[in-house]
């Protein structure tokens, strides 16, 4: 839903299937859940900024150092709109966002240890490890 119109086919379509509501604000989509006992909304790039911050928080942990630079992997076939909310979440959680890379997955075939050959390549801005995961079981 990040970067796209409440109106976009894409969003619309998704509605259907997530556990929450999604609100028309000024054009654009924005989640609407009940916690504790209170009705919150948010925007996409919220709910990716508080993501991102968690992260944030995980590396300065392990790193013993602050970060205030990230590059964050996006679908390749985010649109502008999309890459530019992305790196919109970034500033939120507090982090200069250099660039943002794109998450591909290729399946590879290696003959006699040395000849790789592609298989076959995809991205999906709805791509994740579940569907990942499913669709090789």
């Amino acid at each position: 839903m990040i970067g796209r119109k409440f109106d976009d086919k894409t969003v619309q379509n998704d509605m259907t299937h997530w556990p929450f509501k999604v609100i028309n604000h000024g054009g654009k989509p924005k989640l609407q859940v009940e916690f504790k006992n209170e009705t919150k909304t948010f925007t996409p790039e919220e709910i990716s900024a508080m993501v991102l911050t968690k992260m944030k928080e995980t590396a300065e942990a392990y790193l013993g150092k602050t970060i205030t630079e990230a590059v964050v992997t996006v679908p390749a076939y985010f649109n502008d709109s999309q890459r530019q909310a992305t790196k919109d979440a970034g500033v939120i959680a507090g982090l200069k966002v250099l660039r943002g890379g794109t998450f591909d997955v290729s399946i590879l075939s290696i003959a006699e240890g040395s000849l790789f050959e592609v298989r076959s390549t995809a991205g999906d801005t709805h791509l994740g490890g579940e569907d990942f995961d499913n669709r090789l079981s």
